[in-house]
């Protein structure tokens, strides 16, 4: 082995420099704008189960995580104050988060309550009813009705969350809702903000603009109880 000068130290990492590179950051495949309308056409007309159809819609309308949404228990919603609150324990933050509710989303919560409301889970597994779906349930459900490659049930918050951003919502609001944790330690001490009016402002917004972007039947019906 050849000699080092004198003062210099072996160090093995030295020759890997270069060699290791940081994975990139994976982007969720999720919709554009103009795929939406097609996706909520098929949604609504998805013949599968009754309940991973509503699941999806309430995803969608909410844009909580996958886990968030199949945990979610009746004990936390308030439908009287057309809230859901998930508690920290639940989320990937692990800081309790508030989910302003749209009409569209109470609608979709209604129609769980009478299929599900005398278990605990909002969506208790159909095989194990003191348990919550699978996480492939809806992931399935999308492959069913063509969208496997297209979108994940993940990649419907980046396609809230850019649609939001094109429409001129502030970027804190969206954040927010979307749990993100601020990557700015110093304004994260400070800002303790909920942006709670807003934020109901937005949810009722993407719920009307999400009743918008179909034409089916079933949907108009909706859109006209939503507006009462």
């Amino acid at each position: 082995m050849p000699s080092l000068p004198t003062g210099q130290s072996v160090t093995p990492a030295a020759d890997l420099r270069g060699a290791l590179k940081t994975a990139p950051k994976t982007h969720f495949a999720h919709l554009s704008h103009n795929e939406l309308p097609e996706f909520i056409e098929k949604l609504e007309s998805y013949d599968g189960s009754l309940q991973t159809r509503l699941a999806i819609k309430l995803l969608l309308l909410t844009f909580v995580r996958t886990g968030e949404l199949r945990g979610a228990r009746w004990a936390e919603i308030d439908l009287a104050r057309k809230e859901w609150r998930i508690p920290a324990e639940r989320m990937k933050m692990r800081s309790p988060h508030i989910v302003p509710l749209s009409k569209q989303a109470i609608m979709v919560l209604e129609t769980l309550q009478k299929l599900n409301g005398h278990r605990e889970f909002v969506f208790p597994s159909p095989q194990s009813p003191r348990q919550c779906i699978s996480n492939n349930t809806m992931l399935y459900a999308l492959y069913t009705m063509g969208f496997k490659n297209k979108t994940t049930i993940h990649g419907l918050r980046a396609t809230a969350s850019t649609i939001l951003n094109e429409h001129g919502f502030p970027r804190d609001v969206i954040e927010r809702q979307l749990a993100h944790q601020e990557r700015n330690r110093v304004r994260a001490a400070y800002d303790h903000s909920e942006h709670l009016p807003a934020r109901r402002e937005m949810m009722q917004w993407w719920g009307h603009f999400i009743a918008g972007k179909t034409t089916t039947k079933h949907n108009i019906i909706s859109m006209k109880r939503a507006a009462r």
